[in-house]
């Protein structure tokens, strides 16, 4: 491998680094987003249940009261209101398995069922921190291996390339 080559790959590495290295903090600024989403939604969530109780009814019969009801409205704000107290609960599930996740699995954790919303919200605000965590840099290493093997590989076939077409021009 030439020096510029090498080059090229410590700069790949070191790019790679630094972006994986952000995957912990746009995971804790995630998960704070989920916090205030959680208590917005706990307002409106127990609001209803508090209705539902005012007039005798637990949540699930409040909501079916909504779904037989003869007007258009009235279902639509049923089903309006099953989605949020369903989001509400995922939201919940969320926030549990994020806190009790090990910090270099919690970017996974994000992954695997990340709310569009308030995933689309942190990455319009997201805001770089320093990998000075543990889990900051176990994934800024990643990122450097990950950078280092792609600009590596780009390398080889660049190379692989250039010989080929010196073999063709020596065979000609």
């Amino acid at each position: 491998m030439g020096p510029i080559a090498r080059i090229i790959t410590v700069v790949a590495g070191l790019a790679g680094g630094t972006v994986f290295s952000q995957a912990p903090e746009f995971a804790q600024q995630y998960r704070q987003r989920i916090g205030g989403a959680i208590d917005e939604l706990r307002v409106i969530v127990e609001d209803f249940n508090a209705q539902a109780a005012e007039h005798h009814l637990d949540r699930q019969q409040a909501l079916n009261a909504y779904a037989q009801s003869s007007d258009d409205f009235l279902r639509d704000r049923g089903v309006s209101m099953r989605s949020t107290i369903t989001r509400y609960e995922t939201l919940l599930s969320q926030q549990l398995h994020l806190g009790t996740a090990a910090p270099v699995a919690k970017p996974f954790v994000l992954l695997q069922d990340a709310d569009d919303v308030v995933f689309a919200n942190t990455w319009r605000d997201f805001v770089p921190g320093v990998p000075v965590s543990f889990a900051g840099l176990v994934w800024g290493a990643i990122g450097f291996i990950g950078g280092w093997i792609v600009a590596a590989l780009l390398g080889l076939g660049a190379r692989r390339a250039v010989r080929t077409r010196r073999v063709h021009r020596q065979v000609r």
